[in-house]
């Protein structure tokens, strides 16, 4: 999905692109009882790892989706390491679950499906997994013909694999138990996003279809509410990276440039 994005801002950055643990082809530790292997914590304490392992203290996110909450919590976790953040597509794991209605139920009926213990997810989705897959594809952006052969070849690959979907179905149980008892323990604690923000989001996905502008929800998360900017991307769905590459490298490289 990365792969155009990365090489643009190459030109100007260091680009480092690591998969969340359990995706693409990432190891695949056990998740404990408490789900606590897959939480947002977890797979925030990886990345910066990495980067202190490749000699980067401080750095720029980005991230989409999972990746987003998890570089949301990374930056709440270990803002020191964060100089810059950008969330593509997601409400907060929080407002979402406080906030849902039919109209969320229905754009995410995966989020109530996977957080169902084990095995009844994993065993349903084994039925027919790459179908499966194609058919979330479908009804979250603009059909399989938004993904390039390669990136979709890469994908039905991952998914294919029991351990890769299983791993999968432990973050969302994560992200719906012990995520949000951290999130509770950040608000308590009055932890706040302290760094310049960017919202993007695909103007024909559901995350635009709230009553409240997606910026106007992440500026309450945030110490200073003029941190956060964002806008749509028009022409694109749920998988704004790959329905309209040119316009979310061109929002990214303004906001990144040094």
């Amino acid at each position: 999905m990365w792969r155009p994005v990365t090489a643009a801002l190459a030109e100007h950055h260091t680009v480092v692109a690591p998969d969340l643990r359990g995706y693409g082809e990432s190891d695949r530790p056990p998740s404990g009882e408490d789900h606590a292997g897959y939480s947002f914590r977890a797979m925030a304490a990886d990345p910066v790892a990495v980067m202190a392992e490749l000699g980067f203290e401080r750095f720029a996110v980005v991230g989409h989706d999972r990746g987003a909450r998890t570089a949301h919590r990374l930056t709440l976790d270990h803002p020191e390491r964060v100089e810059r953040l950008a969330l593509l597509d997601i409400m907060p794991t929080d407002y979402v679950y406080a906030t849902v209605d039919r109209r969320i139920a229905t754009a995410y009926y995966h989020w109530f499906l996977y957080v169902q213990p084990a095995d009844l997810p994993e065993r349903l989705i084994a039925g027919d997994p790459i179908g499966y897959l194609h058919a979330l594809f479908g009804s979250w952006g603009s059909g399989l013909g938004a993904h390039s052969p390669e990136a979709l070849a890469a994908y039905e690959k991952a998914f294919a694999d029991p351990a890769a979907r299983h791993a999968m179905l432990e973050d969302y149980r994560a992200g719906a138990s012990i995520d949000l008892e951290h999130d509770a323990e950040s608000e308590r604690a009055g932890h706040r996003i302290r760094v310049p923000t960017l919202v993007l989001w695909g103007a024909k996905g559901a995350v635009g279809g709230y009553a409240e502008s997606p910026v106007d929800v992440w500026r309450t998360r945030a110490a200073d509410p003029g941190l956060v900017e964002g806008a749509a991307i028009p022409k694109a769905g749920h998988f704004l990276v790959e329905e309209n590459t040119a316009a979310t490298i061109e929002a990214l490289r303004t906001f990144l440039r040094p």
